[in-house]
């Protein structure tokens, strides 16, 4: 299993950190625009090698994507990131164009591999490499419901006052402050639904919490947060190289799941060796398919922003 992570920066690094440290890979590459930034990388991750008792390979490149021939999966971070209040939608006229050139520059090395893509506007981002490149939908997948159902179980577990293995729930739609749906019916700790120990005006601090969990880290740290992307995408390559059949939420092009046509947005799917091998079409409430909805409304309106050919 040879994995690619283009950009080299806190996410990137990051999550070629994770997979490193998991082992399932023989090797990552990772690549940037920025002389020396990626070899300096790689090389102080590989100096942790010993230390963390890893054999993965870790290869740093500025901009040879020669180096990346032969990857089975491909991670996109790059891009400029949020800083304090910027909107994510606010990022689409620079990173279409990073993210366009970048897939088209890896299938060409690596024409069978399997597409993550985690640059921001992400649902926007995923939508343009399905629009541009012709890859089958199953190997384009956009990284973000993972991470945020991530966060939706930190806040959930906080709230609960458990231990976060004892929690479960899913966040679907769009990944954006407004757009994303926490499933919070749903959730539930060792089972039992969280409504059972949760206020309802607690549940909704729980939701509200989680659609901003991005910006209250940007604001925090002043730029965008790196740990937890980097570990969601981390967790789906490795769902990916091991066949798992896991399920994560994450955006997927839709024709014709959930009601919904033409664009890419979160909703769960089962991830394994062909990338996205099922898109999970779960029963929702009226309440919650609204929401949906709506956040397939703000999606495609920021869509439309590309400049792609329509269906």
């Amino acid at each position: 299993m040879k994995v690619t992570v283009v950009g080299a920066g806190a996410v990137g690094a990051s999550c070629a950190e994770y997979i490193a440290i998991k082992d399932f890979a023989s090797e990552v590459v990772i690549l940037d625009i920025k002389e020396g930034f990626a070899e300096g990388k790689a090389m102080d991750l590989m100096q942790t090698a010993s230390l963390n008792n890893f054999d993965t390979k870790i290869v740093g490149t500025t901009n040879d994507y020669s180096k990346t021939a032969g990857s089975d999966v491909c991670v996109i971070t790059s891009g400029i990131p949020r800083k304090p209040g910027m909107t994510r939608e606010e990022l689409i006229g620079i990173n279409a164009g990073i993210v366009k050139m970048v897939s088209a520059s890896l299938i060409e090395h690596s024409p069978n591999t399997i597409i993550i893509v985690v640059s921001n506007p992400m649902d926007t981002m995923t939508y343009l490499v399905h629009k541009t490149t012709g890859l089958p939908k199953n190997r384009i997948i956009g990284m973000g419901g993972a991470l945020d159902s991530a966060r939706f179980k930190y806040r959930l577990a906080e709230a609960l006052g458990a231990p976060i293995s004892d929690v479960d729930g899913m966040v679907i739609g769009g990944h954006s402050d407004k757009g994303m749906v926490p499933l919070i019916y749903k959730a539930a700790r060792n089972s039992v639904k969280v409504s059972e120990f949760l206020s309802a005006e607690r549940m909704e601090q729980v939701v509200q919490d989680t659609k901003v969990g991005g910006a209250t880290l940007t604001g925090l740290l002043g730029t965008s947060a790196w740990y937890a992307p980097g570990a969601a995408v981390s967790a789906m390559v490795q769902a990916i190289a091991c066949d798992t059949k896991k399920i994560f939420p994450c955006s997927a092009l839709l024709e014709g799941e959930y009601g919904l046509n033409d664009l890419s947005i979160g909703v769960p799917c089962v991830l394994g060796a062909n990338g996205i091998e099922k898109i999970v079409e779960i029963s929702l409430s009226d309440a919650e398919k609204a929401k949906l909805v709506e956040s397939a409304e703000g999606v495609k309106k920021t869509n439309q922003l590309l400049e792609v050919p329509a269906n």
